[in-house]
Order: structure tokens, then sequence, then C-alpha cells
């Protein structure tokens, strides 16, 4: 009983932001038909990344005829986040199985971890009792899959959507306008603001850069620009 009481937690607790993701997923999709993929491909990119970011970053790339390394690249820099989520976690899920922690890797996205560390950070008693792990991995679990199921749902949609527009008609102008909507709320001290800035202005000096560089060299000035005024800060 306990057991479904953890992970139902999680899907009940997860829940208000699911009406959040649910238009990003639809315009992500929607946005890999209309760069190009097709529909097999574009679902088949979403169930294998499961990332909104690094999949909006890949579709503009493919879209612009970047290669295979700088799209992977690319979205190897953006999910580096989750190396540190990862950290966090661990003393919370350490205990449990190998299986486990793949699919808590896999099921690992901003809001899941956002959620989840939370709750974890407020309880008392022993982090890492093999017993607390398994109650706090099936509560991670929970959330991690209903924003699985959400997402895939609303990229599927947006997918069955985008490959009925006319061909006359682009879809790409969402995927910047996306980025903008996850840019601008994130933005919420000196530091990230440092860091929006210098990306934005190095991507648009690097933008002749071949193959797309220009977004990895963007990336990589924000987070060095970032990390230089939360120092000084």
């Amino acid at each position: 009983m306990w057991l479904k009481h953890d992970f139902f937690s999680g899907v009940r607790d997860v829940a208000p932001i699911l009406l959040g993701i649910a238009p990003f997923g639809a315009i992500s999709g929607a946005a890999a038909v209309g760069a190009g993929l097709s529909p097999e491909v574009a679902f088949g990119m979403s169930v294998l990344i499961f990332a909104g970011a690094s999949q909006l970053a890949a579709v503009q790339l493919i879209s612009g005829g970047a290669s295979v390394l700088v799209v992977v690249l690319t979205a190897a820099v953006i999910n580096l986040r989750f190396m540190m989520y990862s950290a966090s976690l661990s003393p919370y899920l350490g205990k449990l199985p190998a299986a486990w922690k793949a699919l808590a890797a896999y099921l690992l996205v901003d809001q899941a971890y956002a959620l989840a560390v939370s709750r974890f950070a407020s309880e008392e008693g022993p982090r890492e009792e093999p017993e607390s792990s398994r109650s706090r991995g099936l509560y991670f679990l929970g959330a991690g899959s209903a924003l699985w199921v959400v997402w895939q749902a609303c990229t599927a949609a947006g997918i069955l959507l985008g490959a009925r527009v006319p061909e006359g008609l682009s879809l790409e102008f969402v995927i910047p306008l996306t980025f903008m909507a996850l840019l601008f709320p994130a933005i919420t001290d000196r530091p990230t603001a440092a860091a929006a800035l210098a990306a934005g202005l190095v991507a648009v000096a690097a933008e002749p850069l071949p193959l797309n560089l220009g977004l990895v060299t963007a990336a990589a000035a924000g987070v060095l620009v970032g990390m230089l005024a939360e120092r000084k800060g």
C-alpha cells in the first residue's frame, strides 16, 4: 500500500506543472516536423532524448545543416546540468538498485528534480537507509513518469499538427520563441542576467562560424560569465 502511496504522491504533486509543459511539448513536436524531420524520427528523438531544451536545439541545428557531431555536442552541453542534479539527489536515492537509478536518470528533468529535491530536503530522518531511498525513489518515479507521459503525448499531438501544416507555412519560428519563453523566467539574479547577456551577444557575433558552432561557443561563454559573476557577487 505504501508503494502506491509514494508513487501516486509524486504524480499528484507534479500535476499542476503538467499544464505548463503541455504546450511546450506540442510546440517541440510541431517544430521538429516543421524543420523537416519525419513524424517517426521526430517522435523517436523525443522518446530518446526527453529533454525539451536540447530537443529544440538539436532540431534547430539539424534544420541548419549542422553535422551530427555538432548536434550531439550541443545537446550534451545543454544537458550538463543533469550531472549536478544527479549529484544533488545522490544522498537521497543512493541506495536504490542500479536498475532504479537508470530509470530515474532517464526521467530526470528540471521539473522532476526541483519538485523532488525540495520535498526530500524538507523531510526529517535518515537519508540513506534502503527503505527511505525506496520511498523517495518511488516518489521521484511517480513525478517523472507523469511528466514523461504528458510530454510524449503532447509532442505526438504537435507532430500530427505540424505534419498537416502546408509546406509553405514554416514552423521554424517557434524554436527561438520557445527558447525566449524559457529564458526570461530563469533570469532571477545578476549572474543569470550576465550569463544570458553574454551568451546572446556571443551568439550574434559567432553566427558566421561554420556548422552552427556559434551556439556551442555562446553556451560556453554564458556559463563562464555566469560563474565569474557569481564569484564576484
